[in-house]
This record gives C-alpha cells, sequence and structure tokens, in this order.
C-alpha cells in the first residue's frame, strides 16, 4: 500500500518541478517533501524524477506514477465523502477560454467528474472577455480565463508572457504590414496586439478573424499570418515569431478563476477551483 502523505508530496513536485514550491504549496519543509519522495521512490524500487542542481523533471517511471498516484489519492478522497455522508452535489457551470482547449484540461474535468458524480457540470468555452461578463451577470459559477492589465479581480492560478506565434517556417519582413490573425472582438489579446503595432508605428492588416482558436490555429498553419498567445500554451504545430520581424512586446497576462454568487454552487465551484489549484502550471503544459 502507497501511503497517501507521500504521495500528494510527490504528485505536487511533480505538478510544479520544485520540491521547494511543493514544499511551500503543502506548508512543508523542502526537506519534509524530499523525504516523502525518497520513501516513495525506495518502496516501488525506481527513480521517479531526475534532479540536479538547476533543474526536476520525471522520469519515465515517474510519469507512470503520477497517473497512480491521481487513482489512488481520488479513490481515498471519494470513499470519505461516501462515508462521511458529505458528497459535493448540485448544477456548476463552468467557464473556460480558449486558451485552455489544447491544454490537460480535458484530463483535469474528467478527473473531477469521477471524484464528484452528483456534480451536474456544464462547460461554457469562449473569450475571456465574454466570461468575465457572464460571471458579472451571475451566468457562470467559476471562470478559468486571462484578465486585462491592471485589473486585479479573481485569483491568480499562473502568470505568463504573451508573445507572438505563427507556423514555424514563416517569415515576416520587418518593412512589411503585419498580417494578423485575431479573435473577434471582445477579446484581450486582440487588443493587445493591435495597441503594440500602433504603439510602435508598425501597418497591419488582418488576414483571419475567428471566434475559436481551433480557426486561428488552421491560418496559421497555412502560413496567413501571426497571433498574440500566451507562451506556456502554443498550440501543437506553432511556435514563437522570429526576432528579425521585429515585433513589438505584448507584455505579461495572468490567468485567473472568478467565482460567482450562487450559493447552491458554491461547494462544487470551491471544490473544481482546488482541484485547478492543485494543477498549477501542470495545467498549461500542452499534451
Amino acid at each position: 500500500m502507497f501511503d497517501p502523505v507521500q504521495l500528494k508530496s510527490f504528485l505536487t513536485v511533480a505538478q510544479t518541478l520544485s520540491f521547494t514550491a511543493a514544499g511551500r504549496r503543502l506548508g512543508l519543509r523542502q526537506s519534509t517533501v524530499s523525504q516523502h519522495v525518497q520513501r516513495l521512490e525506495a518502496s516501488v524500487g525506481r527513480l521517479l524524477f531526475e534532479r540536479d542542481t538547476h533543474s526536476v523533471s520525471l522520469t519515465e517511471d515517474g510519469e507512470a506514477m503520477v497517473g497512480f498516484a491521481r487513482t489512488i489519492l481520488e479513490a481515498g478522497e471519494r470513499a470519505e465523502r461516501h462515508f462521511a455522508g458529505t458528497q459535493v452535489r448540485g448544477r456548476l457551470r463552468f467557464g473556460v477560454s480558449e486558451d485552455f482547449v489544447v491544454t490537460r484540461l480535458p484530463e483535469l474535468l474528467r478527473r473531477f467528474r469521477l471524484s464528484h458524480p452528483q456534480v451536474d457540470l456544464e462547460l461554457t468555452v469562449e473569450l475571456s472577455a465574454i466570461l468575465h461578463r457572464m460571471q458579472a451577470s451571475g451566468q457562470l459559477d467559476l471562470v478559468l480565463a486571462k484578465r486585462r492589465e491592471g485589473e486585479t479581480h479573481g485569483q491568480v492560478t499562473g502568470r505568463d508572457r504573451l508573445v507572438w506565434i505563427g507556423a514555424e517556417s514563416l517569415r515576416i519582413s520587418p518593412s512589411a504590414p503585419v498580417p494578423l490573425l485575431v479573435y473577434a472582438p471582445p477579446s484581450i489579446t486582440r487588443d493587445r496586439a493591435l495597441a503594440a503595432l500602433e504603439s510602435q508605428g508598425r501597418a497591419w492588416h488582418i488576414a483571419c478573424t475567428s471566434g475559436s482558436l481551433s480557426g486561428l490555429r488552421a491560418a496559421a498553419l497555412a502560413g496567413l499570418g501571426v497571433m498574440a498567445h500566451a507562451r506556456s500554451l502554443v498550440p501543437p504545430g506553432l511556435a514563437e515569431v522570429s526576432a528579425h520581424a521585429r515585433l513589438p512586446d505584448l507584455g505579461g497576462v495572468d490567468f485567473v478563476l472568478l467565482e460567482g454568487h450562487e450559493p447552491a454552487a458554491g461547494a462544487a465551484a470551491r471544490a473544481l477551483a482546488e482541484a485547478v489549484l492543485a494543477e498549477g502550471d501542470g495545467l498549461r503544459r500542452v499534451p
């Protein structure tokens, strides 16, 4: 039998790829987290992490243990809720920005549904600006999305930088108008891209407008132009545009969780929010 405490420490290190960050998240000393992982490695007789002075990464056995650990811990949590009679239940309207459609979010939601079978989960995928409006008007119980610069509402789940991305073979002359791939308004990345180009005095034209990331990705793969996107969420097949294009800096971006005001959804919204926060940067790594 695996020790749940050791498994929880292992999973947190796997999510943060840092023993120090895992200790902060768990409220434990870094040395304690390291001991938990070492004991788990001793019990399975395999190395779960490759470590050096600069980085931590999962081994092949570590990747396999991630799935086993989640299954074991989730089964224990379901058993506790069953016998304690405290199963979370009710309707939960969850809004997610287009940024997350090619991340590990589907896997997280699958695990959440298995762990909370009494929750009726309704998913809305939209642009961040639209999700903020829906949450403010009471149409959503929980939102995971970007927020605009200067805004302070929401619980930050991660910070990133916006970058210019396109097909790996794309070349843009520094003297030519920039072919833009943009979301339809309202869009945080659209506004940021246009403002940055205008500030630079750079000419541009819109080569594609779409309401979905899949539409913009298709246009980018076809070599039609560039789009502004979070660096950690670059879709498969695309890459940052070469510095030779001399495109302006787009600045940073925050991803936040916002809870609604419907009391009936409170417990379910908090449970899913905790799952998202526990996933950390692991959620934003493209599979």
